[in-house]
């Protein structure tokens, strides 16, 4: 008599099964995803298993199995034979795809390209600064902090070497910046630059 309502299990179960397993045939499994392996004569078994970086999943009385890179059916047919010398007759075996494994995130966006200039002097932080390409001399100086109190701000350089190895030097006048009779504030910047602030001599 079980014997009887197993098989007619099988036969009602089958066609549903068999109707998502068409749907996942081409599939490849992968590492990440999940699989529900279910044994129509020993529920026990009965679970949903996580595919390892290794390509292989674990189950009660079939041990290892490879699944990584092979199809359903191919996954459903070895759990089936390694279980079958633990029962009398080969077991009713239905593998189906639980989930997918989560996407890869995607790279991070490539960090802008930058430059190195130097800050020397009488700044908040001076010292070599990374900046990204496109930075102008006033957009510099906010960075390293601005002034300290002892800033010369009438007499800040702007000393830029250029590929035959000539030093040229810009005078910089930050208060007529300010009062907007000079643009050089918006001088982009190039990799190498030195930017130097003065100290305020006794009565300046």
């Amino acid at each position: 008599m079980k014997r009887i309502i197993t098989l007619l299990a099988a036969l009602l179960v089958t066609p549903l099964m068999g109707h998502s397993a068409n749907a996942q045939d081409s599939y490849r499994i992968k590492p990440g995803d999940v699989v529900r392996v279910e044994v129509l004569e020993d529920s026990s078994i009965n679970r949903d298993t996580l595919v390892l970086p290794d390509g292989r999943i674990s189950l009660p009385l079939a041990g290892s199995v490879t699944a990584g890179g092979r199809t359903i059916e191919q996954v459903r047919s070895e759990v089936s034979s390694k279980l079958a010398p633990n029962f009398a007759a080969e077991p009713t075996v239905f593998v189906t795809l639980s989930s997918l494994a989560a996407p890869r995130a995607s790279r991070a966006a490539a960090a802008p390209p930058t430059d190195t200039i130097y800050v020397l002097g009488e700044v908040a932080s001076p010292g070599a600064v990374k900046l990204e390409q496109g930075t102008t001399l006033l957009q510099a100086l906010a960075a390293v902090g601005g002034f300290s109190k002892f800033a010369a701000t009438k007499r800040i350089q702007l000393r830029r070497t250029d590929k035959s190895r000539t030093e040229r030097i810009y005078n910089v006048n930050y208060d007529a910046i300010l009062q907007g009779k000079t643009s050089i504030g918006t001088t982009i910047l190039s990799s190498g630059d030195v930017i130097i602030v003065p100290q305020r001599r006794l009565f300046e």
